[in-house]
């Protein structure tokens, strides 16, 4: 009975019959197949795990640290009932990336606005804020007095002695956190000059942001 087992699997000259060969090659393949598949189920899972907790994507913040009036010249045209106005301010910010990974932004532009109406602008440009880095950015903010002509309210609002304004700034980029992710942030801000001491004297600001 021994005999006849060996023969059934050894070819006369005691090598091992072709068959056997062959079946032995396709469990040798199966397993790394098998072992492969299972290594790279693993690794998606881990992947998968910190993208969910470790290196979840956040939302970058623009904070305004301050917002300094440098500069106000208001003269009146009484016969036509006109105010020329040159305003000038200097806003602080600061924009913080909580992420593991870098923010990528695109080029921008911050915008002072008179009741809706965009009176003066400042670009900021593009760049990249590293891991869990803070970057400051002070942005200067002039009125363009042609563009304030048109609007019957400037008169009456100076006259009164206050003069309301909005600054804002809006960032869009995106954080490459296993994949790219597009993340925007904003922030506006109400402030309020008093025309007859020149200076600021309230401000409001208002943070948003979305992934």
């Amino acid at each position: 009975m021994d005999v006849e087992s060996r023969q059934g699997k050894e070819s006369p000259g005691g090598m091992a019959h072709p068959n056997y060969r062959s079946s032995s090659k396709k469990k040798r393949a199966r397993n790394c197949c098998f072992i492969s598949l299972a290594v790279l189920i693993l690794l998606g899972l881990l992947f998968l795990i910190l993208g969910l907790t470790v290196f979840k994507a956040k939302k970058p913040v623009i904070t305004v640290n301050s917002v300094v009036l440098r500069d106000l010249g208001v003269s009146f045209d009484i016969t036509r009932l006109q105010v020329h106005l040159n305003v000038t301010l200097q806003a602080d910010l600061s924009v913080r990336n909580p992420n593991r990974v870098g923010f990528n932004y695109d080029s921008t532009s911050a915008t002072l606005q008179y009741k809706g109406q965009v009176v003066g602008d400042a670009p900021v440009p593009a760049g990249k804020i590293g891991s869990r880095e803070t970057r400051p950015m002070n942005i200067i903010l002039t009125v363009m007095a042609d563009r304030l002509f048109s609007n019957s309210g400037l008169y009456s609002d100076v006259m009164s002695g206050g003069l309301p304004l909005t600054t804002y700034v809006k960032l869009s980029g995106v954080v490459h956190v296993l994949f790219k992710i597009h993340v925007k942030s904003s922030t506006t801000c109400d402030l309020y000059i008093d025309v007859l001491n020149r200076k600021l004297v309230n401000q409001t600001c208002h943070y948003k942001t979305k992934l």
